[in-house]
């Protein structure tokens, strides 16, 4: 198949593809994807508690056994 006409073939793979949506749709789309970001936020904040729970646990079983932890200051 041959094409004649390149021009119209350029015009056409360089013209926008994307499919419009309305601005309506376009600010539920932001809003679920915020909404979806802050409840992963919050279980990575729980997450974050129980590792450090956890991590207080050992160090004070560790200085029981008499070692003694120091911590790093920032």
């Amino acid at each position: 198949m041959e094409l004649k006409d390149t021009d119209n073939l350029e015009k056409a793979l360089s013209e926008n593809k994307e499919p419009q949506v309305s601005k309506e749709e376009e600010i539920g789309i932001h809003k679920g994807a915020l909404s979806t970001l802050n409840n992963e936020r919050a279980e990575l904040f729980k997450m974050m508690q129980n590792v450090e729970v956890i991590m207080q646990a050992h160090i004070k079983r560790l200085e029981e056994l008499g070692v003694k932890i120091e911590t790093q200051k920032k």
